[in-house]
Order: structure tokens, then sequence, then C-alpha cells
């Protein structure tokens, strides 16, 4: 056989494969093994009580959340319109 036909041979059969690809990937198992990964993932996973967030969001108070707003505003960079030699 020539290299010629060995390479043409070789063409032929990816292209078989790629047109193949999703029925070869249903005979293969590749789903199944990707949805069992995913079950062992979320087999790890824990649902949160969103009760407990809500009890501590309550015992902080009302006027620590907006002393820290008033904070962050301070702290925040400001530009004078009188600087903005832009126009």
């Amino acid at each position: 056989m020539s290299i010629v036909a060995l390479v043409l041979l070789v063409v032929a059969v990816a292209l078989v494969a790629a047109a193949e690809w999703p029925r070869l990937r249903e005979r293969l198992g590749f789903e199944d093994r990707q949805a069992r990964k995913r079950a062992k993932r979320k087999s790890q996973l824990r649902v949160i009580n969103g009760l407990r967030e809500q009890q501590s969001a309550k015992a902080e108070k009302p006027d620590d959340f907006a002393a820290s707003v008033e904070r962050d505003l301070e702290s925040l960079p400001v530009i004078d319109p009188r600087d903005d030699r832009g126009r």
C-alpha cells in the first residue's frame, strides 16, 4: 500500500468517526459516566437552612448596618466637577 492510500484511509476513518460521534458516545457510555460524576458531586452538597441566616441578620443591629454603609460611602473617591478640565 502506498503512503497516499494509507493517509486517505486514516482521513476516511476520522470523518466517519466524527459523523457518527453522537452514536459512538452513546454506545461507549460517556453520558453514563458524566451522570455518575454529577451524581457523586451532588451527593457531597448539603442544604443550608435559611432560618439560621435570618436569625443572625436580625441579631445585627440596623444601626450597625447604616454605619457601615456610611463608612463605605465616605471612603469612595469623589471627583470634583471643578477639577474636570476635559470640558
